[in-house]
């Protein structure tokens, strides 16, 4: 299944896409492809976190759970081989979630092929301005990777109409001008800020930072085509609660969707 079949197929269900988040290596190897199994029959598409030891823009609880994967010795191949693990049971997208480090350290190409091979759909690079190294971010395209952009309420037109022509996958537009985690409520504001981008993309936006509820759900809904859901099921994994429970309240929230991706 693509990326825009996976936003199509909610959107003709009258929903916004569910994209929940899941970290390789956490709170185990082996036990991160059982939460997988959990995740999967709500996910229209799913987010693969990279365990990173800098992760700049996620907040307390993405942090911890990378900070646990890493101390168990995780590597990039690994990870790899946790994406080719999901791939075996799912035909969703799958977005590999990484900052620019472990790309550059492994080196672009082979880190691209080795992820490409395994089966994912593509990348989701927060901390790495595409107009920075546009020959970067082609390379992950020739590899068939789709590429995915960061965008926030602070963006300008001008800083979108740069950004959106990099985001062939979707583009992840952030909630607030902040870091990752669970909130009661997404600021206002939203809707306009969707609306700028539509302007300069005809493909799928999804929101970010801050869908822990029904409510947070309803809000994304009605601004946009998708929403990702990540460090409310980490902290449910620390408290030891089913991810049922969460990800059936979001994916309520999600009803009704408003959104204008048509495919």
């Amino acid at each position: 299944m693509t990326t825009r079949e996976a936003f199509a197929r909610a959107r003709a269900e009258g929903r916004a896409a569910l994209i929940p988040y899941v970290m390789a290596g956490y709170p185990s190897r082996g036990r991160d492809l059982e939460i997988v199994e959990q995740v999967l029959p709500y996910a229209d598409l799913l987010e693969v976190g990279l365990p990173y030891s800098d992760p700049l823009g996620d907040g307390p609880v993405i942090q911890r759970a990378s900070e646990q994967a890493l101390r168990q010795g995780l590597r990039v191949a690994e990870v790899a081989g946790f994406v080719q693990e999901i791939r075996a049971l799912t035909d969703k997208p799958l977005f590999l979630m990484t900052y620019i480090n472990p790309v550059l350290a492994v080196g672009p190409a082979a880190f691209f092929q080795m992820f490409k091979e395994a089966g994912a759909t593509g990348l989701i690079l927060p901390d790495l301005p595409p107009d920075e190294d546009p020959e970067l971010v082609s390379l992950a395209q020739r590899a068939g990777l789709e590429t995915t952009f960061l965008l926030a309420p602070t963006s300008t037109d001008a800083r979108i109409q740069a950004v959106t022509p990099h985001c062939t996958g979707f583009v992840y537009t952030v909630s607030v001008a902040g870091v990752t985690g669970a909130r009661d409520r997404l600021p206002e504001g939203l809707p306009e800020l969707v609306q700028r981008i539509r302007r300069f993309t005809d493909a799928p936006v999804a929101i970010g930072f801050g869908i822990s509820n029904r409510a947070t759900a309803q809000q994304a809904a009605q601004a946009a085509d998708g929403a990702v859901i990540a460090s409310a099921l980490i902290r449910a994994l620390e408290e030891g609660r089913g991810l049922a429970e969460v990800l059936s309240e979001v994916q309520a929230g999600l009803q009704g969707a408003v959104g204008q991706f048509m495919g």
